[in-house]
């Protein structure tokens, strides 16, 4: 058997495409610990941002997403990017390899780099507070505070039936509840936005989880409208706003490294 330690191929690690021509350093804060330097590889106006990594997978681990999400951030503050899926890596540990991708995906690249011009990614998270959402259902739906009221002072174990006929109400209630803020939310910043992304809810509690791919120019008033609806409903739901987002939910970039 052998002693020697396996070598592991080099290539390039691609974090996202950039309409750009000029030399490009990010400096080292490139994947993994070795920190390599990130930089851009560029044809006919396109670029691709790079860094040397191994041929490996990046386990999906905070510390690999956070560089990952790091770099495209850093990239954004002057450019449009188009993120590339995460741990995409060119076998080649040359710039060619990089540079026939941009080739044979131009016409692609180029096209989206249009369509995602001058805009970003807003993520916007709502939840309900629990307590104060309850309170105003007794205060809006009288059947449900009426039977409560009944119920108060008499035994538990005589009225479990009542009990549950209750919390199924208060249930129902509850949903009801949760469409109606979600579609005075939607209907205050979909018309802002380009393209709205709604994503799953976790949880009963949450009203909306949605991404909104903004004109730059609109972004000011975006935010005085989310403002806005944190004022209005503050009090019985709590406002997760954040931004800006490499827009990961209206790009779906998977590049074919394989064979180039």
């Amino acid at each position: 058997m052998s002693n020697q330690l396996e070598v592991v191929k080099e290539g390039k690690y691609i974090y996202g495409i950039i309409r750009n021509s000029a030399p490009l350093s990010y400096g080292p804060i490139g994947m993994g610990k070795r920190a390599d330097e990130v930089y851009a590889i560029s044809y006919k106006g396109v670029s691709a941002i790079v860094s040397k990594s191994p041929v490996i997978i990046y386990e999906a681990r905070r510390v690999n997403m956070i560089t990952h999400e790091k770099v495209l951030e850093e990239v954004m503050k002057q450019f449009t990017v188009l993120p590339v899926r995460f741990s995409t890596i060119s076998e080649h540990d040359d710039d060619d390899g990089i540079l026939r991708i941009l080739e044979k995906d131009y016409s692609k690249f180029d096209e989206m780099l249009t369509r995602m011009e001058g805009k970003k990614e807003l993520g916007l998270k709502v939840l309900a507070h629990e307590a104060p959402i309850y309170e105003s259902i007794l205060g809006k739906y009288e059947n449900i505070r009426s039977l409560r009221d009944k119920l108060v002072n008499l035994p538990v174990d005589k009225t479990h039936y009542q009990r549950m006929k209750i919390g199924e109400m208060v249930a129902e209630a509850l949903k009801k509840e949760i469409d109606n803020y979600k579609t005075i939310i939607q209907d205050t910043l979909c018309p802002l936005a380009d393209e709205v992304k709604l994503n799953d809810n976790y949880g009963e509690m949450m009203i909306l989880n949605a991404a909104f791919l903004i004109k730059n120019n609109v972004e000011p008033a975006f935010d005085v409208a989310v403002n806005l609806l944190d004022e209005k409903y503050g009090n019985f739901m709590t406002f997760k706003y954040v931004g800006t987002l490499p827009p990961y939910n209206f790009v779906n970039l998977v590049i074919n490294t394989k064979g180039i």
